[in-house]
């Protein structure tokens, strides 16, 4: 069965920094791109970022530009989110989630959503 599993959230002051990691069970990672989305508190699901298979193609949500970095560890079978200047914006709860291809970072095209890990931003 196919599972991610997300974890690195917490607390941090405005301007902080924090690493998401996605690590899988179950499958390797290797043929997936791998995309983190984000939801607050009554909002919709959006799109942060997306790494392909190989790792050599990301994209990023304009909000996280410049801001946050997308890699990959395939022989760790885990995905990171690294995150500065973090802001009282970006809080919300973190997933990631897998697909074929990184599209439009549409939450509909990913699959094997995992459970998602809490990030707020707060002094």
């Amino acid at each position: 069965q196919l599972q991610l599993v997300e974890s690195g959230g917490g607390l941090v002051q405005p301007g902080g920094s924090l690493r998401l990691s996605c690590a899988a069970s179950g499958f390797t990672l290797d043929y997936y791109a791998i995309g983190w989305f984000r939801q607050a508190p009554g909002k919709e699901r959006e799109g942060v970022s997306c790494i392909s298979s190989s790792g050599g193609s990301t994209n990023y949500a304009d909000s996280v530009k410049g801001r946050f970095t997308i890699s990959r560890d395939n022989a760790k079978n885990t995905v990171y989110l690294q995150m500065n200047s973090l802001k009282p914006e970006d809080t919300a709860v973190y997933y990631c989630a897998a697909a074929g291809f990184c599209l439009l970072l549409l939450p509909q095209s990913f699959g094997s959503w995992g459970q998602g890990t809490q990030v707020t931003v707060s002094s």
